[in-house]
């Protein structure tokens, strides 16, 4: 785990420093004259110490510079970095996010550090998780957090998108199957569950399982072995569960679309995530996380202005962090000066209206298609466009797309599957 030093100078120099990691859940210490530093430590120092610094450390530049700096480690030299009152909140995000562990999401919210430490706590037993949140809260972040903060953290993280495959295909790719099990199973297949022997098997949108197969999903939760198809002896294994669905299962549950039994062997240790717009300050801890993520090695690396963070904490964020990432990029691409402008941020305004079942209407396909097409192309392909509007306008929330393209929810899933062995042939 990551140690993170602060020089008695740096601390005395900027006392907010220690201050605000302290409130985002990244605990500091005073290093000590003499002080003998682990492999991991990364440490904060003030500018006159850099004959000290390495290439991990953290240096606070003292400098009359109004625009704030950020210049990235490189040849021996550390991250050094400056900034004035007016860009002090992101400075220190900033400086959170080069402190981060990298098995650690980022937080801004003394909230989500405290989720954070619920979740490191529940990492180190073996029970069944169930994280459930919005598309694009994080739920596979928080998946990942658990297993590297686990014991298993050496044994394999497997994570399967149960919304992403065929119900046809779904059981052999979890359980595997025996050769021959089926048409086109030229040899055996070991399976997810198996591939993640010793380690953590996380079972994303859960609640598109068949009810089906989650009867068998339940038997493998409760006797921890697996049936491959086409096999006649089971298979022993050891894997935790984590399970993360975007829908309330309590709701699946009364509605008949999920095992009440399953639920409740997965509903052992529940975790929420908040949708990004109720988690404010993380908006900043993130946006500071992916400008250095999508900074390529030898660019500057360009700070939003106090007003480009207003707008970005002010959005409701209804694609929560994969709509934030996108509006990042698209800033870092066309951003006109040095910083990020409030000008430069490519926020979509989604109209939420109440779902209807009304067509989506679309422009009529070219007519040098329509030549080489055939009439069962075209609308194919026609569909296949009305499905992907009906889910950009929904925010992805497959009941409202189904109850706009008005079919069932079933049907939607069907198509969706149709559509991705379409792509993958």
């Amino acid at each position: 785990m990551t140690t993170i030093g602060i020089s008695a100078r740096a601390a005395q120099q900027n006392p907010a420093i220690p201050a605000w990691l302290a409130g985002v859940g990244v605990a500091t210490h005073v290093l000590q004259s003499g002080e003998t530093l682990g492999r991991d430590t990364v440490r904060i120092l003030a500018h006159d110490e850099i004959s000290i610094a390495t290439v991990r450390d953290i240096l606070i530049e003292a400098t009359d510079e109004i625009a704030p700096r950020l210049i990235l480690s490189s040849n021996g030299m550390p991250h050094r970095i400056h900034f004035g009152f007016d860009d002090m909140a992101f400075g220190l995000a900033m400086i959170a996010e080069l402190c981060r562990p990298a098995i650690r999401p980022a937080v801004g919210e003394p909230e989500s550090a405290i989720y954070l430490k619920l979740a490191e706590k529940v990492a180190g037993s073996d029970a069944t998780v169930l994280v459930l949140g919005e598309t694009g809260t994080g739920k596979e972040g928080i998946a990942r957090f658990i297993h590297a903060a686990s014991p298993r953290a050496d044994k394999p993280f497997v994570a399967v998108n149960c919304a992403a495959l065929p119900d046809t295909m779904l059981e052999a790719i979890l359980f595997g199957h025996a050769k021959g099990a089926f048409t086109g199973a030229a040899g055996a297949s070991e399976g997810l569950f198996r591939a993640a022997e010793g380690g953590t098997l996380l079972l994303d949108e859960i609640a598109e399982m068949p009810i089906a197969l989650q009867a068998k999903l339940l038997r493998a939760i409760q006797e921890r072995e697996v049936l491959p198809v086409g096999a006649t002896t089971p298979v022993k294994i050891d894997v935790r569960i984590i399970a993360a669905a975007n829908r309330e299962l309590a709701t699946e549950v009364a509605e008949g679309r999920f095992r009440a039994d399953l639920y409740w062997r997965l509903n052992v240790m529940p975790l929420a995530l908040k949708p990004l717009k109720a988690r404010r300050l993380d908006i900043r801890a993130i946006t500071a996380a992916l400008i250095l993520r999508h900074t390529r090695s030898g660019e500057s690396v360009a700070w939003p202005t106090a007003n480009a963070l207003d707008r970005l904490m002010a959005h409701d964020w209804p694609g929560n962090v994969r709509e934030l990432d996108n509006v990042v990029q698209r800033a870092l691409l066309l951003r006109m000066g040095d910083r990020i402008e409030a000008d430069d941020l490519a926020i979509e305004q989604m109209v939420h209206a109440a779902p209807t079942l009304s067509v989506v209407r679309l422009a009529p396909a070219p007519t040098a298609m329509l030549r080489d097409a055939s009439l069962a192309d075209v609308a194919r392909d026609s569909e296949h466009d009305a499905i992907r509007a009906a889910l950009d306008a929904t925010g992805g929330k497959r009941l409202l797309a189904a109850a706009k393209l008005g079919i069932s929810e079933r049907t939607l899933r069907y198509r969706l599957a149709q559509m991705r062995e379409r792509q993958a042939a």
